[in-house]
């Protein structure tokens, strides 16, 4: 089984940024298409971004303009840059990958990371 391992959580102040990684324990070809989600308490887990094998990317409409998603192949790793942080974009974040593009969009992926708690002040 693949294994995806995330750091750089963390807390923040308002309009501050993180940088989230998401190390792959095999090739990223391999492993397939990624992406990340989030769940804050009493709210449902919803696709923040997905980054395909050729490096197309979506967004959720929330963080467009602030979040970009990227990945580096040669180290096998997924980042998700986050700037301009707001209160709202508190949650649990998890990488995730799937070899069918339509399960990651979804939510219903093959492969999780642990989660890494983002915490962003006002």
């Amino acid at each position: 089984q693949a294994q995806l391992v995330e750091s750089g959580g963390g807390s923040v102040q308002a309009g501050g940024s993180l940088r989230l990684s998401c190390a792959a324990s095999e090739s990223t070809y391999s492993i397939g298409y990624m992406g990340w989600f989030r769940q804050a308490p009493g709210k449902e887990r919803e696709r923040v971004a997905t980054i395909t094998i050729g490096g197309t990317t979506s967004y959720a409409y929330s963080v467009k303009g602030r979040f970009t998603i990227s990945q580096d192949n040669a180290k096998n790793t997924l980042y998700l840059q986050m700037n301009s942080l707001k209160p709202e974009d508190t949650a649990m974040y998890y990488c995730a990958a799937d070899r069918r593009f339509e399960r990651l969009w979804v939510g219903h992926a093959d492969y999780w990371g642990q989660g890494t708690q983002v915490t962003v002040s006002s």
